[in-house]
């Protein structure tokens, strides 16, 4: 596989190597932002083919993708892509730091969830009632690290078609929308309810939860 040139403006390649996961190994590959922060895109296969790529964009997330919290379904959504690029035998993971609780930081995200908890808000209402945005996230680095990588067409591991929406507008084809979806527990079944009733999020929830 070719690589990106290292380089210092605009959203640049900063580093790379292999990294050996669960899933096999993928190509670990830095891009640092213009405003200092640094993403990190996992590549398996060769993607510059111009056959369309298996792709997931994946927002930071502390406390489900190391913590394994049981609130939400982002590190099962991890583990999910990456097995899933891994069985195709190519794609990308573009892991997107800075954007932990859809942009409002850990410190206001753990506030979140504690107003969840005191008041019995989803995930909609607390961000509300703190003042804060719902979704400040912005996928527009997303689309320059897959162009940087040269993808010239997406299949894109999401439910959220605001994603699918994002790449269409900076001009990344998305000719497929992969439906990636963990298993719902009594502990997240409020938050991905309240992702399909209230973000938009393309999600078969079943009406009972077996115990």
């Amino acid at each position: 596989m070719s690589h990106p040139a290292v380089d210092n403006t605009a959203t640049a390649c900063s580093g790379r190597a292999a990294i050996p996961t669960p899933h096999g190994v993928f190509q670990a590959i830095a891009f640092r932002a213009p405003d200092g922060v640094e993403h990190v895109a996992l590549v398996r296969g060769e993607v510059r083919d111009g056959r369309p790529v298996l792709v997931r964009i994946h927002s930071e997330c502390l406390t489900g993708d190391l913590f394994d919290s049981l609130r939400c379904d982002c590190g099962p959504q991890l583990r999910a892509a990456l097995a899933t690029i891994a069985q195709e035998g190519r794609g990308v993971v573009v892991y997107l730091r800075g954007q932990e609780g859809r942009g409002i930081g850990i410190g206001r995200k753990l506030q979140a969830y504690d107003a969840q908890q005191s008041l019995g808000l989803d995930t909609v209402d607390a961000n509300t009632h703190l003042g804060l945005p719902v979704d400040s996230r912005d996928y527009g680095v997303a689309a320059e690290i897959l162009a940087e990588l040269g993808v010239r067409g997406v299949r894109l591991l999401t439910n959220n078609p605001d994603k699918q929406d994002a790449l269409l507008r900076h001009r990344i084809p998305v000719v497929e929308r992969v439906p990636l979806q963990a298993q719902p527990t009594q502990h997240n079944i409020g938050y991905l309810t309240a992702k399909r009733d209230r973000l938009g999020h393309l999600l078969d929830l079943p009406t009972t939860l077996a115990r």
